[in-house]
C-alpha cells in the first residue's frame, strides 16, 4: 500500500476539521424542496467551509443503481472516460461528451484540500476532451458499437444538431462542425462561432430553440460569490442566446450562478434550467433550484438568493436585488443538479409528465445530498409536489464511497431514459420493468 504524503494528511485533516466545525451546534435540517421551501438563515462559514466528499469507487460486477418501482435499469455503455452529457442523433445514435475539470494550481491550504478532495472523488484530472458516438445497431438496449466522433475539444459538454451542423459547447468556445447523417466521425476542423471564458464553472451546455434559429449557451460563474470582483464575471453566470443566421449573441438571462441543464416545457414553450447555488452558508442555504428562464430576467447572483435574501458577504447593489426574480422550485441544498430532460407523460410507468434531473451530489455539506436521478412533476406548465426518485443508491450507506454520480439526461430514440454517470464511466438506461 502506498504511503500517504504529509501534505495529503494535512489536506485530509483540514476537511475533517471543517466538517466537525459545521456539525457543532448545527441541528439537522429538512431539505429545502418545492415551490415554497423553508430555507434556514445563512450562517457564513468563514475561511473553512464544510468539505466532505466520498471517494470514487465505481460499480463492480453486477452492482448497479436501484430503480423506482415499475422500472428497470441496465448499462447502455460501459468503459467511457468521465461521460458528462449526451445528445441523441436523428438516427438514434448517441453522442457523449467525455470531459472533466482541469487541474488548477491551488492557492492556500483550503484550496489544496479542495483540490485533493476533488481528485479523490474523480471530479478533476486529465480530461479525455472528446465526443464519442454510441450505436445500438441491433436494438437490444446496449450499444455494441463505439466510435471517436470528435477529438481535441477543450472540455466539451453541450452538444446539439441543427440542420446540417453539429454544435459543441467547449469550455472556451462555441464550435460548429459539418454534420453528415450516419457518419461515425468528423475529421474536418471546427468553425469557432463565439469565444467563451474557460475556468471556474466550466460546463457549457447547449440547447436549440424550438424553431432551430437560435442556440442557448449556459455559462457558470468563475467564483463562488464574485470573490474576484464583478469584472472577471463579465459574460458569466448567465445564459447566452446566439442567433444562427446573424452570428450575433446577447445575454438572455443573468444572475444564474451556475446554470447547466436546460430543457423546454412543451405546453408553454418556456426554457427551464437547473442552477447550482452559492456555497458557504450552510447545508440547506440556499437551495439549488429548477426555474423557468425569462428573457431579460435576473435571478439574484451574487447579491441575493431565492426571494431577494441578501448575501451580506457581497458588496451590494440595491437595484439589482430589487429586480431579482424568485426561482420556481427548490431542489435542496448543494445537490449539484446538472442534467435536465423533459419526460412526456407515459415515458416511465407511474410517472406523469415532468423533468428528470441528474443530481451529481454535494461536496460541501455535513450530510451528503443529491447522488440520484430525480424527477419533478409538472401541471399546467409548472412544477408541483415534492421531488421523486428514478434512480438511487449511488452512495455507500456510510457515505464514504460513491459508486457513481449522475450528470446529463436524455430521452433515447426508443423512449428509454439515458443518464450519464461520470464516476461509474457508464451510460445507464431506464425503462419499464
Amino acid at each position: 500500500m502506498a504511503k500517504t504524503s504529509p501534505l495529503a494528511r494535512i489536506v485530509a485533516l483540514v476537511g475533517q476539521v471543517a466538517v466537525a466545525i459545521r456539525h457543532s451546534g448545527d441541528d439537522m435540517r429538512e431539505p429545502a424542496f418545492g415551490t415554497a421551501p423553508v430555507i434556514p438563515g445563512g450562517k457564513p462559514q468563514g475561511k473553512v467551509p464544510t468539505l466532505k466528499m466520498p471517494t470514487a469507487k465505481g460499480w463492480q460486477g453486477d452492482h448497479k443503481p436501484s430503480a423506482a418501482a415499475g422500472l428497470k435499469v441496465n448499462a447502455f455503455a460501459r468503459g467511457l472516460v468521465h461521460p458528462r452529457n449526451m445528445h441523441v442523433l436523428p438516427n438514434g445514435d448517441v453522442l457523449v461528451a467525455e470531459s472533466m475539470g482541469e487541474r488548477e494550481k491551488p492557492r492556500g491550504l483550503f484550496e489544496h484540500a479542495m483540490s485533493a478532495t476533488m481528485q479523490r472523488a474523480g471530479a478533476s484530472g486529465d480530461s479525455a476532451n472528446r465526443v464519442t458516438l454510441l450505436r445500438d445497431a441491433d436494438g437490444d438496449g446496449v450499444a455494441e458499437e463505439r466510435y471517436t466522433y470528435i477529438e481535441s475539444v477543450r472540455q466539451p459538454f453541450g452538444i446539439v444538431v441543427v440542420g446540417e451542423m453539429v454544435y459543441v459547447g467547449a469550455s472556451d468556445a462555441l464550435l460548429a462542425y459539418q454534420y453528415k447523417a450516419g457518419a461515425t466521425s468528423i475529421t474536418e476542423p471546427a468553425t469557432k462561432l463565439m469565444d467563451l471564458v474557460p475556468g471556474g464553472h466550466w460546463t457549457r451546455n447547449l440547447i436549440a430553440s424550438r424553431d432551430g434559429t437560435k442556440l442557448y449557451i449556459a455559462v457558470g460563474s468563475l467564483t463562488n460569490i464574485a470573490d474576484g470582483g464583478m469584472a472577471v464575471e463579465e459574460n458569466r453566470a448567465c445564459i447566452h442566446e446566439y442567433d444562427l443566421a446573424s452570428g450575433q449573441s446577447r445575454i438572455f438571462a443573468g444572475g444564474l450562478r451556475n446554470p447547466v441543464g436546460m430543457a423546454f416545457e412543451p405546453d408553454s414553450g418556456m426554457l427551464w434550467t437547473v442552477v447550482n447555488e452559492r456555497d458557504g452558508l450552510g447545508d440547506e442555504t440556499p437551495p439549488d433550484y429548477l426555474t423557468s428562464v425569462r428573457d431579460g430576467g435576473f435571478y439574484g447572483w451574487p447579491f441575493c438568493y431565492w426571494d431577494r435574501v441578501v448575501d451580506d458577504r457581497v458588496p451590494q447593489d440595491a437595484a439589482k436585488v430589487a429586480s431579482a426574480l424568485q426561482p420556481d422550485y427548490a431542489l435542496g441544498g448543494h445537490t449539484a443538479s446538472l442534467g435536465l430532460c423533459w419526460l412526456p407523460e407515459g415515458t416511465l410507468p407511474g410517472f406523469p409528465a415532468g423533468m428528470a434531473i441528474g443530481q451529481h451530489g454535494s461536496w460541501n455539506r455535513s450530510k451528503l445530498s443529491g447522488y440520484k436521478l430525480a424527477f419533478v412533476a409538472f401541471e399546467n406548465g409548472n412544477p408541483t409536489g415534492l421531488p421523486r426518485e428514478i434512480l438511487t443508491d449511488f452512495l455507500s450507506a456510510d457515505e464514504k464511497h460513491s459508486y457513481g454520480r449522475p450528470v446529463g439526461v436524455v430521452l433515447a430514440a426508443d423512449g428509454a431514459v439515458l443518464m450519464a454517470d461520470d464516476v461509474g464511466d457508464i451510460i445507464w438506461r431506464v425503462t419499464s420493468a
